[in-house]
């Protein structure tokens, strides 16, 4: 799991990229991020000042097959806005996992996306 973090206006953003069991795609999650004091993991002398909160969007790209169309759901029961800027930001994180899920699968099949 792993995630890529964007600031505007004020806010941090997160998109949380992570495999989607059992549905054999790829989910890649947008939410405001929260702050936090914690160390990385990989690299325990980085302070992780942000972490992904609840998602707000969510895509699923299948990574089975070229074919296979990617989706997205929304998560707004309390009407949550996402800036412009976000929105683009966070659709092309999702292209990009598409066209990384499709390279994979054509050299070696989905055992091969990770």
């Amino acid at each position: 799991m792993s995630w890529e973090l964007r600031e505007h206006a004020g806010l941090h953003y997160a998109a949380l990229f992570h495999d989607a069991l059992p549905g054999d795609a790829w989910s890649v999650e947008l939410s405001e991020a929260r702050p936090t004091s914690a160390r990385g993991t990989e690299n325990p002398e980085a302070v992780v000042t942000h972490l992904p909160g609840a998602a707000v969007l969510r895509a699923l790209v299948p990574d089975e097959g070229p074919h296979l169309e990617p989706t997205v759901r929304i998560f707004s029961p309390d009407e949550h806005v996402v800036p412009y800027e976000i929105m683009r930001w966070f659709m092309e994180q999702v292209a990009n996992q598409v066209e990384r899920c499709r390279i994979a699968f054509e050299q070696g099949g989905p055992k091969a996306v990770e």
